[in-house]
């Protein structure tokens, strides 16, 4: 795609009497008839709800944070030759990289996660559920004690403490659950997960929330007994919340945590524990908000593995059948909710592109139109909490795992996090063909309103006309599997220092713009004068 054609339509200025060419508009390039532009009235969009001030978050996964191995980066020659945690689900351990620890000290790390805060940052993960904590000073374990998988030392969860202070984000995790958490009669005990509370505490850390085990309908990754079913489930988590509600009374209590469901994620060869059974074990007023995971498919890295073969296509990235998926899984959940825990909120605990790391696209501007759909959508749907997988590790993240330096979602999350506000509106735009539009209050603008175009249409323009002055704000590349992005036509790149740079707006005057096929864009009403937007 042509960069200097998609920059010259998206700053095509219109009226809304008048039939916009584009090619009359941009001066010279192709031309067509622009349909009449969609009428926006921001002033009487209306309130459909609310969202976390903490909406759009990330994981860091526990293996990060110890060292081991994760998925490999697509391009990797690094061999493993050594392991500190253990491979789940008897995956081909040739898709792993083993990885040091994460250095949460990093100051571009630093600087680039506080730029997103205040977040919350979920620190589990498969590896969670069979991590062993050691209380001491010492360095870790070179083995560790059986029936766990990996060693958390005091100074890496500590790290993890100071991190999150540090860039403002609320930690959300989970506990082990493998076979050295449990009694000889293989019922899960509190012993671990006490000794990981209390020190938390003691190290001025706080646990916003948690789930108790990472994935429980995945049960051939969860760490637990051969033959384990929801009764099992049920018979631990009557353990387990009693517990967790006098350990951590302030911390909201998540679950079930769930994956796999709603859409055949896998092909059919995922084993899946079903979340009704799960959720039918559940003692009563089991959780405060429910919990659930979702990827649109699993990644070619994984799916050659389980005989899927990859579940999506990057020719496909731009289609509502794949952007659509998100929409398809939290309905899936949302029913289960209304059953099991009606009234409570929906958080969706971890996402990404697509499991087991991502696709080589992951990493690309391609990938933006489903981060920032994902967002737009669930927000209209009441989902409180998205995280996103990961912050930094493997190809789904939004930095790179070893130069932390920004992909294409790090700068969508930061369009996101400056401009889209916690009072969810409704648009009350007609729906028009592979456009997706979304719209919040102004953040920290008084009657301001906020709209995101997402315009996955590759081959015509969205055309928006606003009845009062506004900024615009366009994402393009010029290659969609590019890790590169452009806002308003200048690439987007750390300054001297890991300096953020100037997010230069566009000036749209009263009337219409046009969204450039395949492209991005936030238009920021200061003046649209909504009453909701307080």
């Amino acid at each position: 795609m042509n960069l200097s054609y998609l920059n010259r339509v998206s700053t095509c200025q219109f009226s809304i009497r008048a039939v916009c060419l584009v090619g009359l508009c941009a001066g010279s390039g192709p031309a067509w008839s622009q349909a009449m532009p969609v009428k926006a009235n921001p002033a009487t969009m209306r309130r459909i709800g609310t969202v976390d001030p903490r909406f759009q978050s990330y994981n860091v996964e526990i293996v990060e944070v110890i060292g081991g191995r994760f998925w490999k980066p697509y391009g990797s020659k690094i061999v493993a030759s050594t392991t500190t945690s253990s491979t789940p689900g008897g995956i081909d351990p040739g898709l792993f990289e083993q990885r040091p620890p994460i250095d949460l000290t990093n100051a571009r790390l630093r600087k680039l996660a506080t730029a997103l805060g205040p977040a919350y940052i979920r620190v589990s993960g498969t590896w969670a559920n069979t991590v062993f904590y050691q209380d001491s000073g010492a360095p870790a374990l070179s083995t560790p004690p059986e029936g766990f998988g990996g060693v958390l030392t005091r100074a890496q969860w500590k790290g993890v403490i100071d991190f999150s202070k540090a860039v403002d984000a609320g930690i959300v995790t989970s506990f082990a659950t493998g076979g050295g958490t449990r009694d000889a009669a293989g019922l899960w005990t509190t012993t671990e997960a006490s000794k990981f509370i209390n020190a938390t505490h003691a190290m001025g850390g706080k646990i916003a929330a948690a789930e108790f085990m990472n994935e429980p309908t995945f049960v051939s990754a969860a760490g637990v007994p051969k033959g384990y079913d929801g009764a099992s489930y049920g018979r631990d988590y009557a353990v387990f919340q009693p517990f967790f509600r006098k350990a951590a009374p302030e911390a909201v209590l998540l679950g079930p945590g769930s994956v796999g469901e709603g859409i055949d994620l896998a092909g059919g060869a995922m084993k899946l524990l079903p979340s009704k059974e799960l959720l039918e074990a559940m003692v009563p007023n089991a959780v405060d908000a429910f919990s659930y995971h979702f990827y649109g498919g699993v990644s070619s890295r994984c799916g050659a593995a389980l005989g899927a073969a990859g579940t999506t296509t990057a020719g496909a990235a731009l289609g509502d059948e794949w952007l659509n998926r998100t929409d398809v899984v939290e309905a899936f959940y949302a029913k289960l909710r209304d059953q099991y825990a009606p009234g409570k909120p929906i958080w969706l605990t971890e996402t990404g592109q697509t499991a087991c790391g991502g696709d080589i696209w992951a990493s690309s501007f391609l990938d933006s139109f489903r981060y920032l759909n994902q967002l737009g959508s669930l927000a209209q749907k009441g989902v409180q909490v998205v995280a996103h997988n990961t912050l930094a590790a493997s190809d789904y993240a939004l930095l790179d795992s070893h130069t932390f330096a920004p992909r294409p979602n790090y700068w969508s999350a930061l369009l996101w996090h400056r401009f889209m506000g916690t009072t969810v509106l409704d648009p009350a735009l007609p729906k028009a063909e592979s456009v997706h539009v979304y719209a919040q209050c102004l953040q920290g603008v008084t009657g301001g309103v906020s709209l995101l175009v997402l315009n996955a249409n590759d081959k015509s323009p969205y055309a928006l006309t606003l009845p009062v002055e506004s900024e615009r704000y366009s994402l393009t590349s010029n290659d969609l599997k590019s890790n590169e992005v452009q806002l308003n036509g200048a690439t987007l790149i750390l300054g001297p220092n890991d300096s953020l740079p100037k997010l230069r707006a566009v000036h749209v005057p009263v009337g219409g713009s046009a969204v450039a096929p395949a492209s991005i864009a936030f238009f920021t009403l200061r003046s649209a004068n909504n009453s909701v937007c307080k």
